[in-house]
């Protein structure tokens, strides 16, 4: 099927990704990890939650982990444009059947808990707590220096009805992946904010969580992070890369938190904010949309993904499948 044409008036207004939450064991197996290896911010913690930022946000936190024995993801975060979207979007998902109901959430105002209709579990807001800007805070550049959240990439059973759920909420797609035999989408990249995406969609075992993203300064802090997980014991959490994408073209690295978790370091893709910004095809054999240049992606990044509190997972509609290395 095509990508579906964009839909520039959505019933409300996302302005982009936020946060995500996540399920852990160990609370402070994650902060080593987050805090002392990567080099996130700390913004508020107990004994059993973690609350972080990236260098350059403002809103209070990016990524909250709660303590719990089954790792999972728990919700997805996005933010809107004003009070009124958070009602236009409360409507939207009863109309469509899907759970609508108002969350209390420590540092944010009023919440939107909903599931997309594959059970993935979403909260929209418009309100943060807003702290002081650190962004000129050099001393606290660490680890691989994160500035901001960028993405969540899915594991979808059926990529083309999420590309056109997601599209009808205002999501745009900047590049795709179709299988020439089938002509269905194999992956999407979709965006708000004006990057190449703040969602995506790969084929496989579906809906989980492939990864998050976060946006780094510039390669070089990549090459920094290798050598620190190398050196700290952490050499056996570090997946693929470093490599740059055909799609997206972004400079790359992927790693596993204490938990499985895969976590994304990203740097290097382009502006598409333009309404007519026109998406890129690839085809599913192409070795260069994968890896432009770099090693290929091991079976694991294909099959291994963190699964959504009470969220069933579906086998993909879709078969076909890109290169694999062994």
């Amino acid at each position: 099927m095509p990508v579906p044409t964009p839909n520039l008036y959505p019933d409300f207004n996302i302005v982009r990704l936020s946060h995500v939450e996540y399920a852990v064991r160990d609370i402070m197996a994650s902060r080593a990890f987050y805090i002392d290896t990567l080099g996130l911010q700390i913004t508020h913690e107990t004994n059993d939650t973690l609350y972080m930022r990236a260098l350059e946000e403002r809103g209070h936190h990016c990524i909250r982990l709660v303590k719990s024995v089954t790792p999972q993801a728990n919700v997805l975060g996005f933010k809107l444009f004003d009070e009124d979207d958070l009602e236009k979007a409360a409507a939207f998902f009863a109309k469509k059947g899907l759970p609508v109901a108002w969350a209390e959430n420590d540092f944010m105002g009023k919440t939107l808990r909903t599931r997309d209709p594959w059970g993935i579990p979403l909260e929209f807001y418009v309100q943060m707590d807003r702290l002081p800007h650190i962004h000129q805070q050099y001393n606290l550049y660490k680890g691989v220096r994160p500035l901001r959240i960028d993405h969540f990439n899915m594991f979808s059973s059926n990529v083309d009805e999420s590309v056109g759920f997601y599209n009808e909420i205002g999501f745009r797609t900047t590049e795709y992946t179709e299988d020439e035999q089938s002509k269905k989408l194999w992956a999407a990249w979709m965006h708000r904010k004006g990057g190449v995406h703040d969602v995506a969609f790969t084929n496989g075992k579906g809906p989980r969580l492939h990864h998050t993203a976060f946006w780094v300064p510039n390669p070089l802090a990549i090459i920094d992070l290798l050598d620190l997980m190398a050196t700290t014991g952490y050499v056996d959490n570090i997946e693929r890369g470093p490599g740059r994408h055909g799609i997206s073209n972004a400079f790359f690295l992927y790693i596993l938190d204490p938990d499985g978790h895969r976590i994304e370091i990203y740097s290097s893709d382009y502006q598409t904010i333009d309404p007519d910004h026109e998406p890129i095809k690839w085809g599913l054999k192409d070795p260069q949309r994968q890896t432009l240049w770099g090693a290929a992606a091991p079976r694991s990044w294909f099959e291994h993904g963190t699964v959504f509190e009470g969220t069933d997972v579906l086998e993909p509609a879709l078969s076909a499948q890109p290169i694999i290395a062994r």
